[in-house]
């Protein structure tokens, strides 16, 4: 099966949303109202429901079931920052966090199982989750602190959108190439 151009289509259109994301988050999460709030609950929906249609286009395996784990861990993540937002932006940037950490080391593992060559070995996917993974741990201390802030979020979903679409570019780039053949 291949599954270069579904995912490829996925990841660009999953980058574009994280970036759309950032760029009307920013301008709206200050104070946390009721958009702020939608917003919140959007983003870990978009990554739910990406992981659900990457699904689709994987096979059985190990693979398949930690991108199950990260749809649902996505899901859980949208009510809890949903939830959380009435409690504030240290609030927010816990469950963010946690969130962040627990995807970005599933991405990394997901990323690693993918090095071959024609998924394009990943390495976005891998920077990404790497970088997620650290930014979780940053978000939970900085909500301990007194300077909690909700910038950093627009910069976390740009940065991640900006990944995808590296990765949909290296899966474009990797499909056009000619196969060569071994007898």
């Amino acid at each position: 099966m291949n599954t270069t151009s579904p995912l490829l289509k996925l990841y660009l259109v999953r980058g574009v949303l994280a970036v759309a994301w950032a760029a009307a988050f920013a301008s709206a999460h200050a104070p946390i109202g009721a958009l702020a709030i939608i917003l919140l609950v959007v983003y870990p929906l978009i990554d739910a429901v990406s992981s659900l249609i990457e699904l689709r286009a994987l096979p059985d395996g190990s693979g398949r079931r930690l991108t199950l784990f990260n749809g649902v861990l996505s899901t859980l993540a949208a009510v809890g920052v949903g939830l959380a937002g009435a409690g504030g932006a240290a609030a927010v940037l816990h469950v963010f966090g946690a969130w962040a950490v627990v995807s970005g080391a599933a991405q990394v593992l997901v990323g690693l199982r993918r090095r071959g060559p024609e998924l394009g070995r990943q390495w976005p996917m891998l920077i990404a989750g790497g970088l997620s993974f650290l930014v979780g741990i940053f978000y939970n201390v900085q909500a301990l602190g007194g300077d909690a802030s909700l910038d950093v979020l627009s910069v976390y979903a740009t940065g991640g959108g900006v990944f995808f679409i590296i990765q949909a570019g290296l899966l474009g780039l990797r499909a056009r190439r000619p196969r060569t053949q071994t007898i």
